[in-house]
């Protein structure tokens, strides 16, 4: 798979390509990363990349000539000719719908993605109408332009792809994954405890202990060192409630909760 990011900062790119998992990837063939200087796609001895809003206002705008002879020289296709299931355009913007794991699992299924970084008060709404596909958000809050949202999305499309993660199984089975694999309930009965946490049920993913046993007075739940699976697996889940109507109650309206979650958090509550 392949990234493309047009920006004018470039080298803020250089670190977060040289360490971890993007690394390996990149490494292995993987994935590929690419950053385009949108300086270099300037006509005039000043390299000016943006210019003063029409109707007045604050800051600068980026201007549409450049940001559009960078894409085009991308070799990607035209919007109109563009192939959804293959390619596509993006625009890091805070007007954008909000980036989700569902939208990075959408992402990581194509061959190339193209990132456009916006700065300043955003990008000529040309650019926009000609070039994207789509307007990506981070979140509910301004930065300074688009390279930290870049970064965040090709992070999280990058762990999609098979191959790149050691256990694949690590994409699905956390916060916000994809695992739907359902494991009976402790001592039978109709009610099943999810294995993974976000991807089946909607939830938070639960603590997560490792040696030492104990660590300045505090032990790790006996439960996780009993050896019954069954156990453990309930334990986890309800410890994923408590998270979730901690932390982000929101997710349980739309949380997959069987009849005993339902029990449990009435409990809490």
């Amino acid at each position: 798979m392949r990234f493309d990011i047009i920006t004018i900062f470039p080298d803020f790119f250089t670190g977060i390509f040289g360490h971890g998992v993007m690394k390996r990837a990149m490494a292995h063939g993987l994935i590929e990363a690419h950053t385009h200087d949108l300086r270099g796609f300037t006509h005039d001895r000043h390299r000016t990349v943006d210019d003063r809003p029409f109707g007045g206002g604050e800051g600068m705008v980026l201007k549409p000539e450049p940001m559009m002879d960078a894409v085009e020289s991308l070799g990607i296709a035209a919007k109109a000719e563009r192939d959804p299931s293959r390619e596509t355009v993006v625009l890091l913007s805070a007007q954008g719908s909000r980036f989700t794991q569902p939208v990075a699992r959408e992402l990581s299924r194509l061959e190339r993605v193209v990132l456009l970084c916006g700065r300043y008060e955003g990008v000529d709404e040309r650019v926009n109408e000609l070039a994207c596909d789509r307007e990506l958000s981070i979140g509910d809050y301004v930065l300074s332009g688009g390279e930290l949202g870049a970064a965040v999305i090709i992070d999280a499309v990058m762990r999609l792809i098979p191959g790149v993660l050691g256990n694949q199984d690590s994409s699905a089975y956390e916060s916000f994954g994809d695992g739907d694999e359902q494991f009976p309930a402790p001592g039978g009965g109709s009610g099943e405890v999810p294995r993974s946490t976000h991807g089946s049920g909607g939830l938070l993913d639960y603590p997560h202990y490792t040696r030492p046993p104990e660590f300045r007075g505090l032990a790790v739940p006996e439960v996780l060192a009993g050896g019954d699976h069954a156990a453990i697996r309930k334990w986890r889940r309800e410890r994923a409630l408590e998270k979730t109507l901690r932390n982000r109650p929101d997710l349980l309206e739309k949380a997959a909760l069987s009849k005993e979650d339902k029990a449990f958090l009435d409990k809490l509550r």
